[in-house]
């Protein structure tokens, strides 16, 4: 059955009872809705977030560096985006757009703030020297790819993942179209993934940490009820070699449990310990 017509209004106007999950968190204003004050732990990296594909992100890079060696201890403080904690006005001085993840970085003179999932990659990679191509030619095809997951996640989250499994109804035209567009971007992974052993080439980058946030999440079964076999995500052999070798890692195995509510997980993150915990 076609999805009943619709004729979009003159001027549109907010309806705050449009139904589906977070709609009572999404609104067309930016700015903050009341005072808070952020917590502020002991670490040179005060991380605000929650543990969803953008942000398990920048907790595995966290872990890869400490991993690696790298003097870049975090506490990682979990933003609950249900309960509208993003628009607190501690949280809107780091990011004025109230997503997560938000950093900020007082390991210097002066706290520096930076939000976006990939800003906050870019900026840890570039301050340790680590997970980015020094070369040229390397650095910029692992930047591309960076960008490329960053533009392609909206499709996947806010397009595929919300009319497939939080839209308060189920649409056939906004399903299949951000189904294709999910499909295609996995696909071109896949072909570049025929290529190389990662992203970016022979070298683990800061794209490959981006790109598992969400791919990684549909591999491993967590992602959108039914996605994996929905998607046939199985049947993209070099992203599933890919998704396994990366969460072979042990930093990725720790990256993706922090900021998380449930058993085996940890809610905040102040010290290694909390994660040996449940690992």
């Amino acid at each position: 059955m076609a999805d009943a017509p619709y004729t979009p209004p003159a001027v549109w106007t907010w309806d705050k009872e449009n139904g589906g999950q977070f709609a009572n968190i999404n609104r067309p204003i930016s700015g903050a809705t009341h005072e808070t004050e952020l917590p502020r732990g002991n670490h040179p990296f005060q991380l605000h977030s929650l543990g969803t594909p953008n942000g398990q992100k920048v907790t595995i890079m966290f872990e890869e560096l400490l991993a690696a060696g790298h003097p870049a201890e975090y506490d990682a403080w979990m933003i609950e985006i249900g309960k509208g904690d993003q628009f607190g006005s501690g949280f809107v001085g780091i990011n004025p757009n109230s997503k997560i993840p938000a950093l900020l970085d007082v390991s210097g003179e002066k706290p520096i703030r930076v939000f976006e999932s990939g800003s906050i990659l870019l900026h840890l990679a570039e301050k340790f020297g680590a997970f980015i191509p020094t070369d040229p030619e390397g650095r910029a095809e692992c930047l591309s790819w960076l960008m490329w997951q960053m533009s392609t996640a909206p499709l996947i989250g806010g397009g595929f993942g919300h009319f497939y499994a939080y839209a308060p109804e189920k649409y056939e035209y906004p399903i299949n179209r951000y189904t294709m567009e999910t499909k295609r971007i996995i696909d071109v992974a896949d072909k570049r993934l025929a290529e190389v052993p990662y992203l970016a080439g022979d070298q683990y980058t800061i794209a490959d940490i981006a790109a598992y946030g969400w791919l990684g999440n549909i591999a491993r079964g967590e992602a959108y009820g039914t996605a994996y076999q929905f998607l046939e995500f199985g049947s993209y052999k070099n992203v599933i070699r890919w998704a396994e070798e990366l969460f072979a890692r042990t930093p990725v195995k720790r990256g993706i449990k922090v900021n998380r509510n449930g058993e085996g997980l940890v809610r905040e993150r102040h010290s290694a310990a909390d994660i040996d915990a449940v690992m």
